[in-house]
């Protein structure tokens, strides 16, 4: 392949392109499941109907005119690319943002690689001896994620692409209310959108990781659950009642000091995770709840969130 004919063919950096020949090589890639299959699939990782139909709409069959040589390339070796860091925990992004409004083989090309590491990491899963039940609830968080990206008008996936290879690499567990990433020092919990988020069920969450960990990874040794979230922003003391979820989850951490994190600006996670729109006036956002009037009323001030990062003993 040449990587400069491939860039301009997709329509993304050069670097990019040589970054994903470089990571790949010629590892190994994984194939689709096959067609047939697929709508059951679908169904499991909790992908909504609308969604699975333009999924199966894009199929990479053999032959088929939406698959140009240089997006099939570029599937093949995203797949590579990710299924060789197999056991990883990184953040690994999978391949260039493309232009997703060029059909459904653009914008879900990303997903067919996902959908083909399924068994891959579910091997995994195995070889650790994860519960079916737990490989398959956390693997679901794919059709979460494309729920939100609709629901974004399509703002939402350059981050949910790189994301979702956690989970592609048995990174990623969903315990309950939590999901919880394993590697390096400590285990990081995320918080899923998927209901309240009272004391009991992070409590009961938290202790189902508790047994998990040292069960299923005991080569790996934890002493610690840490989260990076706007979510622990001390600032949200200001404006939410002292017995909210949120508050609640607060109280468990001792904050470290704070350093602004690179590449991330928490007042455009901020809005990305409570009102899922990065581009709505202020003044036109919803003011429903204590957290929106609370997130509105901050910004309109000219004030700015604040990601913040804590840690509680295992």
């Amino acid at each position: 392949m040449n990587v400069d004919d491939t860039a301009a063919r997709l329509g993304v950096p050069v670097e990019e392109v040589d970054r994903v020949h470089q990571l790949a090589g010629d590892r190994p890639s994984a194939p689709l499941p096959a067609k047939a299959d697929a709508p059951a699939i679908l169904d499991r990782l909790a992908v909504r109907p609308d969604d699975a139909a333009e999924i199966m709409a894009g199929w990479p069959d053999p032959g088929s005119p939406l698959w140009t040589p240089e997006l099939r390339w570029l599937l093949d070796r995203s797949i590579a690319l990710v299924r060789a860091d197999l056991g990883g925990h990184g953040w690994l992004p999978p391949g260039p943002e493309l232009p997703r409004d060029r059909g459904p083989a653009w914008r879900h090309l990303y997903v067919y690689a996902y959908l083909a590491l399924v068994d891959v990491v579910r091997g995994y899963h195995r070889d650790h001896g994860v519960a079916e039940a737990v490989s398959w609830v956390s693997l679901a968080d794919l059709g979460r994620n494309l729920a939100v990206d609709r629901r974004m008008q399509r703002e939402g996936w350059p981050v949910m692409q790189s994301w979702l290879t956690l989970h592609a690499r048995g990174a990623i567990y969903e315990l309950g209310r939590l999901q919880y990433h394993r590697g390096g020092a400590v285990i990081d919990l995320h918080i899923p959108e998927s209901g309240p988020m009272s004391p009991e069920a992070v409590g009961a969450s938290l202790d189902e990781a508790r047994e998990f960990f040292p069960r299923h990874f005991p080569d790996e040794r934890y002493s610690a659950f840490a989260c990076g979230s706007w979510l622990l922003d001390p600032q949200l003391l200001e404006y939410l009642p002292e017995d909210s979820n949120i508050v609640r989850f607060q109280r468990r951490f001792e904050l470290e000091p704070y350093e602004e994190p690179e590449g991330l600006d928490a007042d455009v996670e901020v809005l990305r995770f409570v009102f899922r729109t990065l581009t709505t006036p202020l003044d036109q956002l919803p003011r429903r709840t204590a957290l929106q009037r609370a997130i509105v009323d901050h910004l309109e001030a000219g004030r700015h969130w604040q990601i913040r990062r804590g840690r509680f003993p295992m």
